[in-house]
């Protein structure tokens, strides 16, 4: 083949075997040249593919002017380009989405640090006995009879030292303790 000219005009004119000539001539080189772009075979010959469909779609745009080859290459690293333009903005979007993942992990931690400042300020507020028993059974996850047998108290004294601790935080943090608590 000349420079593919000659049979993309056989093409034209309804021989199908000149296609496959030209596949067979350009579609490998298309295909190394494309993937020096993309980095991936795969979707070079994709891309390659997608080319060459450009020419059967498209008949008459090829003008003669430079080599069939030329034209090629120029839609192959055209898609390429293309191709790269989308990954770009695939993964700006992806990083985005990630960012506002942060974004939000970091305003719950800060909105939870807030709320244990508020009600670690609050607890330290109340009667000794009080403070203790709240952080006994709240913060170390203690039963009522465990937190008894560390104050040296009974159950029911601790279960009404709770009960008022829970009434004079509401004071303290007015509206928002009930949602705290």
């Amino acid at each position: 083949m000349d420079n593919g000219a000659s049979s993309y005009r056989r093409y034209l004119e309804g021989d199908e075997s000149a296609f496959d000539e030209i596949m067979k001539e350009l579609f490998y080189p298309l295909v190394y040249f494309v993937s020096r772009y993309v980095h991936d075979t795969h979707t070079a010959e994709d891309i390659a593919i997608d080319s060459f469909s450009e020419l059967v779609v498209h008949k008459h745009r090829y003008n003669f002017k430079v080599t069939l080859k030329t034209y090629l290459f120029m839609i192959g690293r055209s898609r390429a380009i293309d191709y790269l333009r989308r990954c770009k903005k695939i993964t700006a979007l992806d990083d985005a989405v990630n960012l506002s993942d942060d974004a939000k992990e970091l305003e719950e931690t800060v909105i939870t640090n807030e709320r244990q400042r508020v009600v670690n300020a609050a607890v330290a507020r109340l009667p000794q006995e009080m403070s203790m028993a709240v952080h006994l059974v709240y913060f170390e996850e203690m039963t009522y009879e465990q937190a008894a047998r560390v104050m040296k108290k009974n159950r029911k004294q601790v279960d009404n030292l709770l009960y008022r601790a829970k009434k004079e935080l509401r004071d303290i943090l007015g509206e928002e303790g009930e949602l705290l608590l």
